[in-house]
């Protein structure tokens, strides 16, 4: 697999920033769980050897990027948007807010983020949004990794909670066994209910 460049962040270094931080989010599309979004501040041209879109990746090499990215990183941050407020406020805004909340939590204050995709808000620094950032930026694709993983793990432990739902299989996401599940069982603590309205009013029958 061909190494990340550090074009980017270097276009963006020129103009005078120092601290580039890159940010991406896990669990926009799941019917339940949190969404989670990472911001990783790495040192300037570091190469880490598999370094790519967390969706590119086995699940085995992302645990292994997980701890080499921690260990790199000058800084890096995790923030996780709940269920509750994502009904609350819609999963768009919760998005915004475990961006925002992971770039505030790093412990080098970022003064410019790359954000992965087309649009953001609410992040009180400069940005740049990067259409599949994850394949193109170092920053990014670090910040991916460090979010799937951390949701993933929280979607496994929520396995041993509720398994009659099989979560460590797909995450939360809309698989036919997850809609199955929901049809007999109904919704469980960690539904996002917003998600499942046009399915229970196309399932009527199904257990509330």
């Amino acid at each position: 697999m061909q190494m990340l460049q550090w074009t980017i962040e270097h276009e963006i270094a020129d103009k005078g920033y120092k601290n580039i931080c890159g940010i991406d989010e896990a669990g926009r599309g799941p019917l339940a769980g949190p969404v989670c979004a990472a911001a990783v501040i790495l040192p300037d041209g570091c190469q880490i050897d598999g370094l790519n879109d967390s969706k590119k990746i086995s699940e085995k090499k992302r645990d292994l990027l997980f701890d080499e990215i921690k260990n790199t990183a000058l800084a890096y941050s995790i923030a996780m948007v709940d269920h509750k407020k994502i009904d609350e406020i819609n999963i768009l805004q919760a998005t915004y807010l475990a961006m925002k909340n992971a770039v505030e939590g790093l412990n080098i204050k970022a003064d410019y983020t790359l954000v992965d995709g087309n649009r953001s808000q609410g992040l009180n620094i400069p940005f740049s949004c990067i259409v599949k950032g994850d394949a193109k930026s170092p920053s990014i694709a670090a910040a991916s990794i460090l979010a799937k993983v951390t949701r993933d793990r929280y979607m496994l432990q929520m396995a041993e909670k509720y398994p009659e739902y099989a979560f460590e299989k797909h995450k939360g996401y809309g698989t036919k066994v997850h809609y199955n599940a929901i049809l007999e069982h109904g919704a469980c603590e960690i539904h996002r209910l917003t998600f499942l309205k046009k399915f229970y009013e196309k399932h009527p029958e199904a257990k509330r």
